[in-house]
């Protein structure tokens, strides 16, 4: 009788937390349909979010500094408190090299093994064609940061300023996980409430640190808001015609998904 070495002991164990974590998330699978009706109505939505973007963006290379993004700002830092200072550059850290990428791999390599590959797909996908647009816009507009002699910065940063690279980022990364949360699963486990919770936390606040910390105007992060939302809402769009299609799904992984659903029913 052959001994177990410690490395196959070791993947032995690997296996099976994942083979329990494609369980546990299989568990609480809905079908794509619930939500696809709702995606296509939203699609006139992007299309007007996406004309304001450009109004927007038209503006603020006609008016780099303007009176409305100052007095937003100086209203945001009217508290000098030193826990909110702290609380800002920690709702922005994630946002920051390396830890972004970094975030973004450890989620679609955890995606992947769990048996969601297609949405692995679609969470480094969707961050690299935002990161792509983002430096195209900021290009385009080459509207210079905000300057120190009308407000604090408290947190220095080069490059241009519209659309804020760290809202576009959290609404690609957080918003899209938050989005899966609502999609796929179904039932209220502790994991699924925090993910739509921190996801929730991280795309609400995200903009007003970059204001406090003195990063971007105001419009900088509106502007990021506006086309980070365009790029999330396409995402989803085409997302579900392809879990329609069950692209990137074991053959039979679907029909078993949605046969599971209907028997809970």
């Amino acid at each position: 009788m052959s001994r177990k070495t410690p490395q196959n002991e070791i993947q032995e164990h690997v296996q099976s937390a994942v083979g329990e974590a494609r369980q546990e998330v299989e568990s609480v699978r809905q079908p794509w349909y619930h939500l696809s009706k709702v995606a296509g109505i939203l699609l006139i939505a992007y299309a007007i979010q996406l004309a304001l973007f450009g109004l927007l963006a038209w503006w603020v290379h006609s008016n780099p500094v303007n009176p409305i993004d100052v007095a937003i700002t100086r209203e945001l830092q009217e508290n000098p408190a030193p826990w909110l200072r702290v609380f800002m550059l920690a709702v922005s850290y994630p946002g920051y090299m390396p830890y972004q990428p970094i975030l973004v791999a450890l989620a679609t390599l955890i995606f992947w093994f769990v048996g969601l590959r297609l949405e692995a797909v679609f969470i480094a996908g969707l961050s690299l064609v935002n990161l792509c647009v983002n430096l195209l816009v900021k290009f385009l507009v080459a509207r210079p940061r905000p300057n120190g002699h009308l407000i604090d910065i408290f947190s220095p940063s080069s490059g241009n300023s519209f659309p804020s690279g760290h809202v576009m980022a959290y609404l690609a990364f957080w918003g899209l996980l938050f989005s899966f949360s609502i999609i796929l699963f179904n039932k209220w486990r502790w994991w699924r409430i925090l993910l739509m919770v921190v996801s929730a936390l991280m795309v609400v606040l995200i903009g007003p640190s970059r204001i406090y910390l003195g990063d971007h105007w105001a419009s900088d992060v509106l502007g990021a808001y506006l086309i980070g939302g365009v790029l999330l809402g396409i995402s989803l769009w085409i997302y579900l015609r392809l879990k329609q299609r069950g692209v990137l799904e074991k053959k039979g992984e679907k029909n078993s998904s949605v046969l599971h659903s209907f028997s809970r029913k």
